[in-house]
Parts: structure tokens; sequence; C-alpha cells
């Protein structure tokens, strides 16, 4: 990863953290919210993409669970989706999955 990138990341990661200190909605917990700061980088705060990624936000659970446990797998293939799934269990899948369906799209 270049410098520029990494840098980029590392500002969006932080303000994603700082976002998720925020009150918790009633849909979602502390845990759930963390790991969805995560996502932030790429897919905007809350799942709200602006950059052209995909909106998670409002996203029905299912699917958002097949998909991540497919970059896993590598049934299905991504820029960087596949690595980053695979730092994830089933459950935080699930929790990321609650907590994205339960945003605004």
């Amino acid at each position: 990863m270049n410098k520029l990138r990494f840098q980029t990341f590392t500002i969006a990661f932080i303000t994603g953290l700082t976002l998720s200190s925020a009150p918790v909605q009633a849909a979602g917990d502390n845990h759930s919210r963390n790991l969805a700061a995560s996502c932030a980088a790429c897919h905007g705060t809350d799942g709200h993409s602006v950059a052209g990624t995909p909106v998670l936000a409002g996203m029905d659970k299912k699917l958002f669970v097949t998909q991540m446990k497919d970059f896993k797998s590598g049934a299905r293939t991504g820029t960087v989706m596949n690595n980053h799934a695979k730092g994830y269990s089933d459950e935080e899948f699930e929790k990321m999955a609650d907590f994205f369906a339960a945003q605004k799209r």
C-alpha cells in the first residue's frame, strides 16, 4: 500500500472510530458499530458511500452476510474484500449486517 493510500485509510479509520463513539441506535450495539466502522474507509460513514463503492446502509441482512461469506471463501472476488473478510467471523458478519440494515438508505 503506498503512503498516500495508507494515510487516507488511517484518516478514514480514525474518523470511523470517532463517529462510533456517538450514541448507539436502538437496533445496534457498540460492538456492531465498531465492527462496521472499519468499512467506513471505502463504504462511507455508517455505510453511506459517496465514492462509487456499494452502499451498505439499509442493505438486506441476509444479502450482506452471504456476500461477506463469499468474499471470505473466495467464491466472490473483489479488490480488497477477499482479504478484508478473512478477518471476521460469521458472528461478526451477522452483527455488521444488523448494523447496516438498521441504517437509513
